[in-house]
């Protein structure tokens, strides 16, 4: 399998960053996800990272060095996070529990699956055509979906979600897949940070018409540029898709030089159920920074 992939997460106008995403492949697989702790309750930035080192821990556990059904492990992996958070809230005594939305995607063989939580998305674009995107969790979603069966009065926060992970209920996952991809194909995943001030056509085009390496940062910056002083924080990793088996394909991540057992990971891991205490902002971006550095010197090697 091989693939391109560039991530970036910069701080807005808030107080941190709790925005949390990387990926993890094995052989014959990989996961992208991204979690974006909600603000109003605590310790977001725990809620998002302790959701994808669920999501990494039970995708190294089941993809031996495939998965034997993606979206189930995908959604079965979802609660579990959801749970995790419920468990931490509980060992801790705390008055509420931490909560995060969150978006994941797995590739495998020529296809694509994804599940969400909240309104983090997944764009996917094919040539300069948008193919596929998430649906919000909100009740603005929910409206412009089922207008004439669930009328809202004017007064309703139409942004506020209806599920997230840590809530009281169990979360709404939504599942997609598999869907087959084509050489080329781009999937983004965002925080809202990014899609709230981007139109879906500016994201499209922007993913259409450069490399992600020079698209993703540029669709970030615009996004805190219309955000002003107090933007959100703006997270996006996205992964172009080259094929399924190695060839000559240029550039990029290649996973078939792996053993079967054998599992790289992007997602800063800790003991199960202990997320740090302190996640440190400037060792966060210096891991970005190492990552995004090692995928172009890899790419110049074609």
């Amino acid at each position: 399998m091989r693939f391109a992939v560039y991530q970036v997460s910069r701080k807005g106008g808030r107080e941190k960053n709790e925005d949390r995403m990387g990926y993890c492949y094995t052989r014959d697989a990989g996961l992208f996800a991204l979690a974006d702790g909600m603000g109003g309750h605590p310790e977001g930035e725990v809620a998002s990272q302790l959701a994808l080192q669920t999501l990494a821990a039970i995708f190294q556990r089941e993809a031996r060095p495939s998965l034997r059904e993606p979206m189930r492990t995908l959604h079965d992996a979802i609660l579990a996070a959801h749970h995790q958070l419920l468990r931490y809230a509980s060992e801790r005594s705390l008055g509420d529990t931490p909560r995060t939305t969150v978006v994941a995607c797995v590739l495998q063989g020529n296809s694509a699956y994804w599940a969400h939580c909240g309104d983090s998305r997944l764009y996917l674009v094919r040539g300069d055509k948008l193919i596929a995107r998430t649906r919000d969790h909100s009740y603005s979603e929910l409206q412009d979906t089922l207008a004439q069966v669930v009328p809202m009065g004017e007064r309703m926060n139409r942004n506020v979600l209806f599920t997230c992970l840590g809530s009281p209920g169990k979360p709404v996952v939504d599942t997609t897949g598999p869907l087959l991809l084509q050489t080329g194909d781009r999937i983004l995943l965002c925080s809202d940070g990014l899609w709230g001030h981007l139109s879906d056509a500016v994201i499209a085009e922007q993913l259409a018409s450069r490399p992600i390496s020079d698209a993703v940062p540029e669709l970030v910056e615009q996004a805190l540029r219309l955000g002003g002083a107090r933007s959100d924080n703006v997270t996006a990793i996205a992964v172009e898709w080259e094929c399924a088996e190695d060839g000559d394909s240029a550039g990029g991540v290649s996973t078939l030089s792996l053993g079967d057992q054998v599992f790289a990971s992007t997602i800063q891991a800790s003991m199960a159920g202990e997320p740090a205490d302190e996640l440190d902002e400037a060792e966060i971006e210096r891991s970005i920074r190492e990552i995004n550095e090692a995928i172009r010197r890899s790419s110049q090697k074609r």
